[in-house]
Parts: structure tokens; C-alpha cells; sequence
């Protein structure tokens, strides 16, 4: 299932000098690239990505309202990374990107809102990417009906290092747990399970503390201070807090984590270990819900095990995943209206309905500058699920293309197969689709 967002009014937060002056500096060091002293130097590069997709929306979906066949989209993504190393001790990292989509899926989202607008508050077009964040360093140059151009700065971090202990203060981008597609202690802004594009994690706007325990480990600690979207106020409840600890074992590795996210408490546990020449992991948390009428809390778990080798002569790489977690449901007409699960659904920390998924990827180096994936995700107590293949072609030494596909399957009333949603007269259903990317690094 897609991400759900509401779109209120944008909150009076806005740090607009401090876009200007991040952006200002971006140019300014756009021309140095190269060290600029002893104690100081600059690093800079980045990408722009152009994308084009075609998609086939289910029949009586959600996305079938324009009554069309199927959706053309296009869209681009510039990005430009700095990096600032101001001494050995200090270092200040801005990334800003301009984003551009426009086409026929916006367009049916666009339609749909203004013929049901009462489903408003489970589906919305999303243009403020900052709504809940600290600093609002986001601006939407043009938006319409079919096509959205907006810009932001999605790292701007200053990391104080010393031998002992890292601080970074800022937009950032963290990632906790050992899962590959699904991650139960990555709390803060995950990517969703069906995402192949995994270059960069969208930043957010937090404290991150890390000291060293010797060579048996460290502890990281976190804080993100967030705004609740309907008033922009900055909110206890609405932000999170956390811990974690890093352990060897000999040959193992252990996580221990605890926090506070959002209004609930949550604790987690994690190991890494390897068999032969393969590697396994598994995370495990409980959340205890605060004030939830339907259970007291719930756990979730992910194992994986990968591995590589080489057949024919060939590179090849593959892993297996298996997650489960307590807050799914099997009823997913009732998800829909559950607010255990539409609350996570609308922030943006779920992507599913279910309790167990099972998800494996292949990687095949068809040649050094060619590989192929099939990346497979499978709901097994439908069954229904995703399959995604896709070539990756390094053409050039700064260009790359991508050409994949997101193909869905499943009977009725299955979670990617489509299912009724209630009170509203279509289906929720993921749209097959095939896509291509240019890639043009710099």
C-alpha cells in the first residue's frame, strides 16, 4: 500500500534566510572543488536523474478515476552535495535539490481528492515535504493539478568530531537495524519496501550523538524535534527520542536500543553473526502503544541471511527476509480506518497492511558495467505480492541507465492484489508499472 499523507496548511516555520544563504554558499563553493588549505577543503559533486514511467491502473481503482488505460509521468532530480572540512575536528555538509514531476498519476490523485474529498484525510497530493520537520527548508516553485517543481535543502549538518565522540546538529539522514527491505528499529523516516531508488535517505532535522566504548563498541543517541502538521507548533508528542548500543561479541555483533517515538515507548534488540560465507541478522522491537483502545502494545521482527558467490564465471549476490509484525491485520478494509496503523501510514514510517511478508533479491553481474535485479516481496497470508525486475547499465563513466518494472499480483481482496476500501466506490490497488532513468553523475 502507498504512502498516505495529509497536505494542511503549510506552518509558519519557515526559515527562508536560511535557504537563501545555504543556497548562496552552495554557489559560492560550487567553483572550488579542490582543497583550499591545510585545515580546509571543499568537496562537491552530485547527479541529475531524469525519469519517464508508463503505469496500468487497475480497473475501478483508485487511480483509474481519468477513465484512462494508462499513466504517462515524467520527472527529473538534481541534486548537489558540499562538503566542507573545516579542520580536522569540524565539517559542515549542505545538499540541496530541485525536484520536477509532472503527468497523468498526479493528475488522477488530483481528480480523485476533488470528487471524494471526505478521503482527504487517508489520501492527499503531497507538496511539503517539510511539514512536520524542524526547519522548513523546502520551497514549491510551481504547483498544479498534473505537475510539481519544488526545491529544498535536504542535508545541512554541522558534525563536531573529537577521538572519543561525534556530535552532528541539523538536517540529516540516520539509519538503525539490520534489515534490507523491511526494518523494524528504523524508526525515523524509512525508506518504503518497494523503493529500488535507495541513493539517499531523505534528511531530517535532528541531534545525533556518538561515543566510543573502546574496541568493544559505541553507543548513538538521538533526538528529533518535530512539528505537529495541523497547528506547526514543535510538540513532545509528536517528536522522538532514542538510544542504542553497539556491542561485539566475538564474533558477533549486538544492538540494544530504547526511545521514545511519537507518544509510544520502544525497545529493540538485534544480532549479527555470520554461517560459512554467508551473513545473518535479526531485529527485534516491542512498542508499547500509549492510550491505544484496541492492544496494549506489539512486536516486530526481521531475519535475514545473504550471501555471495560466483556461478558461470558470473558475480552474483542474493539475500532472504522475513518480517512479521504484530500491529498487521488480515482485514485491510478495517486497517483503513485502524488508527494504530493509519497513524504510521500517514508519517510515513508504514508501507503495509499485513502481519508476515517474505522478500529475496538476486543480483546478477551480467557484465562489469551491466547487472541485472529481481528484487521479490510476497504477503504469504493472502498470498499476493510485488515482483520488480530491472537492468542497470553504467554506459559511461558519469552515466547510468535504469530500466525496470513494479509488477503486481493477487486475487481479490488481497493486499497487492486490490481490496474494497470502505464508504468510498473504488478499489485501493497498486498500478503495474515500467520505468527508465538517466543518471548524469558530475
Amino acid at each position: 500500500m502507498g504512502r498516505l499523507t495529509n497536505n494542511p496548511a503549510k506552518p509558519l516555520h519557515s526559515v527562508s534566510e536560511a535557504f537563501l544563504a545555504a543556497c548562496l554558499l552552495c554557489l559560492i563553493l560550487l567553483p572550488t572543488g579542490a582543497a583550499a588549505g591545510k585545515d580546509f577543503s571543499v568537496d562537491w559533486g552530485g547527479h541529475l536523474r531524469i525519469r519517464s514511467s508508463a503505469a496500468d491502473p487497475e480497473a475501478d481503482s483508485r487511480l483509474d478515476i481519468l477513465r484512462k488505460n494508462r499513466l504517462y509521468d515524467t520527472g527529473f532530480e538534481f541534486r548537489s552535495r558540499h562538503e566542507l572540512n573545516l579542520s580536522n575536528a569540524w565539517e559542515l555538509d549542505l545538499h540541496y535539490e530541485m525536484t520536477g514531476t509532472a503527468g497523468d498519476t498526479r493528475k488522477a490523485e488530483t481528480e480523485f481528492l476533488k470528487r471524494y474529498p471526505a478521503a482527504g484525510r487517508f489520501y492527499a497530493v503531497q507538496d511539503d515535504p517539510d511539514q512536520r520537520r524542524l526547519m522548513d527548508l523546502s520551497h514549491v516553485i510551481t504547483s498544479d493539478s498534473d505537475d510539481l517543481l519544488y526545491h529544498r535543502l535536504d542535508r545541512l549538518v554541522l558534525t563536531a568530531r573529537r577521538d572519543w565522540a561525534t556530535l552532528r546538529v541539523g538536517r540529516q539522514a540516520l539509519t538503525w537495524g539490520n534489515g534490507f527491505l523491511f526494518n523494524p528499529m528504523d524508526l525515523f523516516n524509512p525508506f518504503s519496501p518497494t523503493d529500488v531508488e535507495r541513493d539517499y535517505k531523505a534528511g531530517d532535522d535532528m541531534v545525533t550523538f556518538q561515543t566510543y566504548t573502546g574496541a568493544s563498541g559505541d553507543i548513538q543517541a538521538l533526538y528529533v524535534p518535530r512539528r505537529n502538521p495541523e497547528t506547526g507548533d514543535l510538540e513532545w508528542n509528536q517528536s522522538s527520542a532514542a538510544a542504542k548500543y553497539h556491542r561485539y561479541l566475538g564474533s558477533l555483533e549486538m544492538d540494544l536500543m530504547a526511545g521514545i517515538h511519537y507518544e509510544d515507548f520502544v525497545a529493540g534488540f538485534g544480532l549479527i553473526g555470520y554461517l560459512g560465507g554467508a551473513a545473518w541478522r535479526l531485529d527485534a522491537t516491542y512498542t508499547w502503544l500509549d492510550d491505544s483502545a484496541r492492544r496494549s502494545g506489539f512486536v516486530s521482527l526481521c531475519a535475514n541471511l545473504d550471501y555471495s558467490w560466483t556461478w558461470w564465471g558470473k558475480n552474483m549476490y542474493g539475500w532472504i527476509e522475513y518480517y512479521y509484525t504484530g500491529l498487521g491485520t488480515d482485514d485491510y478494509q478495517e486497517a483503513v480506518t485502524a488508527p494504530d496503523i493509519m497513524e504510521r501510514l500517514v508519517r510515513g514510517e508504514r508501507y503495509t497492511l499485513g502481519r508476515s511478508y517474505l522478500d529475496a533479491n538476486l543480483r546478477a553481474e551480467l557484465h562489469p558495467l551491466l547487472n541485472f535485479h529481481i528484487t521479490m516481496i510476497t504477503n504469504p497470508e493472502d498470498p499476493s505480492g510485488a515482483l520488480q525486475p530491472r537492468l542497470v547499465w553504467d554506459a559511461r563513466q558519469n552515466l547510468q541507465l535504469t530500466a525496470g518494472a513494479n509488477l503486481y499480483w493477487g486475487g481479490p481482496d488481497t493486499e497487492f492484489g486490490g481490496f474494497d476500501t470502505p464508504n468510498l466506490p473504488f478499489k485501493e490497488a497498486p498500478a503495474d508499472s515500467v520505468y527508465v532513468w538517466a543518471s548524469f553523475f558530475y
